[in-house]
């Protein structure tokens, strides 16, 4: 049989600048998306405290304390109403360019802050804050998502670090300061640098072809529930909003509770014919509610004024928190995809932990101590955040970041109408320390309750997608897999106690990965000429 001659490969004929092009241009995107991440998701979540009162004294007589107060915490609602928008645009305009828009943004509104001089004129620059940072946490998602699974873990771990430390992070620049205005400006350098590296970064994808088509945007089947995520997140700003005018503190406590009931009731909805689109959409939803409220109740509590270790003595726990994290979410997505189910169960468990050890072990003097319970919520988030990413797809993933931010919006609103409870009779200085580790106390109480409730409905759902019935016996369970494109109800969504697998016409996902790839071109081909013949 006559063998055709070979056709050389375009990579062979450009000779060693289209191999290096072919070798190289991928491992600088994957270096630079990596310090993106790493930069970019702390100042994304750091624009969420609202620090102002801080600097109360500072402010000119004329302007209102009470309005500034209510202007600088505009950014947290603008964030949670612009993410699942953000989401939609991101599925259209792709991610490098999003990273860019969100940065300029970014800067803009930290370049503004030296010349704020009204209520009003901050409250403008905390919206531009909240819709820069709402645009960079998806764009910077879906950015690793089109990379490695190395990156997204290392995603999932920076994430659960800022979270940890974002009060902190937006308390250090106001030590000593002379002027309140450094509340909208908090590291304006680190946000230029971070404009140059994602202009970088849109230079390599664009040279790495993968900038040569645009995004195929978001489905029907997407749009729906991302429509569905907005209602509550709005809802919940709208009541951030109103609470703010002297709610009584009962009141706000039950309108926090209704809205978390909110967000899990959007979270069950998400994938109505199987549980693959919902454990990583109340993972991330309850990691929003928990984690950053009980740090930044954590920070204040061990503040120097009120008997702490004081900023100085709290970040040697966040460095040991955020490395230890990061290396525990990397090593999670070196596992197989069998037991990411009981994996994120166990995160979730060490962030209980972490909850009981701040009840047990705050307030303290002792900066060291910290590490522990630091240790404990930030490992536990990073895992249960890396392991919820590793058992979806990226529709999934999108949503539950959309839940979670109104996650966090929630938790501030019942943290913060706890706090009011235990204060309103305090009196002296001693009774506002006793009434802030009063309120932490019941709050780690609380967010410890949430979790163990998270934990259980992801153990049902993983049984009922699983088809075990009562008696132990495996059924088969009606309905297909989930239109997000996260593992089919008949998989398990993380192996424990797998069915029997279905007929089904589609190719079957394992994580991220196609069991049988399609067809595709030989590396001998060139575009014009098609697949090879044999």
């Amino acid at each position: 049989m006559a063998v055709p001659p070979i056709q050389p490969t375009r990579a062979v004929t450009a000779g060693p600048k289209g191999l290096s092009r072919t070798l190289g241009v991928p491992v600088a995107l994957d270096v630079v998306l990596g310090l993106l991440v790493a930069v970019v998701l702390p100042l994304a979540v750091v624009a969420i405290p609202n620090t102002i009162s801080v600097v109360a004294a500072l402010l000119p007589p004329e302007i209102s304390q009470v309005a500034m107060v209510r202007a600088h915490g505009l950014a947290l609602p603008a964030m949670v109403l612009t993410v699942p928008l953000a989401v939609l645009a991101v599925r259209r305009m792709r991610a490098a360019p999003a990273l860019v828009v969100g940065l300029a943004l970014l800067a803009v509104a930290d370049a503004a802050g030296g010349y704020a001089d009204s209520a009003p004129m901050v409250g403008i620059l905390r919206v531009l804050h909240g819709i820069g940072a709402g645009l960079l946490v998806p764009a910077t998602l879906m950015a690793v998502w089109e990379r490695s699974p190395f990156l997204r873990a290392v995603w999932g771990g920076v994430l659960a670090l800022s979270l940890l430390a974002a009060q902190a992070l937006a308390l250090w620049p106001l030590d000593e300061v002379r002027s309140w205005r450094v509340t909208l400006q908090p590291y304006p350098m680190l946000t230029g640098a971070a404009l140059v590296l994602a202009a970088l970064y849109l230079v390599l994808w664009m040279r790495s072809g993968e900038g040569a088509g645009s995004g195929s945007g978001a489905g029907t089947a997407e749009r729906g529930p991302l429509l569905m995520a907005a209602l509550p997140a709005a809802g919940i700003a709208l009541l951030a909003l109103g609470s703010t005018f002297d709610w009584p503190s009962p009141l706000l406590v039950l309108a926090a509770l209704l809205s978390v009931l909110a967000l899990f009731g959007s979270a069950s909805l998400v994938a109505l014919d199987g549980a693959g689109g919902r454990t990583p959409a109340y993972t991330m939803l309850v990691v929003g509610v928990v984690v950053l409220p009980t740090a930044a109740q954590v920070t204040y509590v061990e503040l120097g004024g009120l008997g702490g270790p004081g900023l100085s003595g709290l970040w040697p726990a966040f460095a040991v928190a955020g490395a230890i994290g990061v290396v525990a979410a990397v090593l999670v997505s070196r596992m197989g995809d069998g037991g990411m189910l009981l994996v994120g169960a166990g995160g979730l468990v060490t962030v209980v932990a972490g909850l009981c050890a701040v009840r047990l072990l705050l307030p303290t003097s002792d900066g060291p101590v910290l590490i522990l319970p630091f240790v404990l919520v930030g490992v536990g988030a990073s895992v249960a955040l890396t392991s919820a990413l590793r058992s979806c797809g990226s529709g999934v993933a999108l949503f539950g970041l959309s839940l979670l931010f109104p996650g966090v919006l929630s938790g501030f609103l019942l943290g913060g109408g706890v706090q009011f409870i235990w204060l309103k009779d305090a009196k002296t200085p001693q009774a506002l320390v006793d009434g802030f580790v009063g309120a932490l106390h019941l709050w780690a109480l609380i967010g410890g309750g949430l979790v163990v409730v998270t934990i259980v409905l992801c153990a049902v759902l993983s049984r009922r997608s699983s088809g075990v019935g009562s008696d132990g016996v495996r059924t088969p369970v009606a309905g297909g897999g989930d239109p997000w494109g996260g593992p089919s109800s008949t998989e398990g969504s993380g192996g424990l106690g797998r069915a029997e697998p279905q007929p089904d016409p589609r190719p079957v996902k394992t994580g991220t990965s196609l069991v049988v790839p399609p067809p595709a071109p030989s590396p001998e081909d060139t575009p014009e000429e098609g697949p090879a013949r044999p």
